[in-house]
This record gives C-alpha cells, structure tokens and sequence, in this order.
C-alpha cells in the first residue's frame, strides 16, 4: 500500500521560499502520477500543481504558476515542490497525493495523499 509523508513546511515571511517533499514508501512513486494541493481554514482543497508519472509534463494553477515548481527525484521516491515570493494567500495546509490523472487531480479524486505539512506566510 502506497504512503505518503509530506515535510519541508514552516514559517517564512512574504517573498520567501520554501521547499515541500513528498516520500513514498510501500511502492515506487513512479507508477503513479503526482499532484500538491492546500487547503486554507474555511476553504475548499484546490489543486496547486501535478507531475505525470509517464511523460514527466506539469500542471499548475494559475494563483501559483510562474511562483512554484513541481519536479520528481525518482531514485529518492520523492516529489518536491518548490515555492517561491510566497504570498500570505498561499498559508495553507499543503498535502500530496496519488491520483490516476490530471483530469481526476482537478476533479479533486486522489487515490492516496498524506498527512499533510503547514506553511504560513506572514510578516
């Protein structure tokens, strides 16, 4: 059974950068695709970014492309996403999760995601 453990997150002030990792264990993270999504209190969970587990293309959203990038190590089984000149509007709590496609990560259908990692941005 695929985990997921999410780290790397923190506090940083506005226009910082912080770097998030997702590690797998029980099965290599090559055999599925890849996607970051947040969800603030109150808010629904959006999808932020999505790496394909075949051609390695990428999907971001549009409130963080151009800021953050998502990349995947395959020796290290981990998926790491960049974030850069972070704003407050990205605090969130920050999970990564399995999913089948990018048409079912932007429908928010995950096969497995983890425990997630807080990031708060704030002066």
């Amino acid at each position: 059974q695929l985990q997921l453990v999410e780290s790397g997150g923190g506090l940083v002030q506005p226009g910082g950068s912080l770097r998030l990792s997702c590690g797998a264990s029980g099965c290599t993270l090559d055999d599925y695709a890849i996607g970051w999504l947040r969800q603030a209190p109150g808010k629904e969970r959006e999808g932020v970014s999505y790496i394909s587990s075949s051609d390695g293309s990428t999907y971001y959203a549009d409130a963080v492309t151009g800021r953050f990038t998502i990349s995947r190590d395959k020796a290290k089984n981990t998926v790491y996403l960049q974030m850069s000149s972070l704003k407050p509007e990205d605090t969130a709590v920050y999970y990564c999760a399995a999913v089948s496609g990018l048409l079912l990560f932007r429908l928010g259908k995950y096969d497995y995601w983890g425990q997630g990692t807080q990031v708060t941005v704030s002066s």
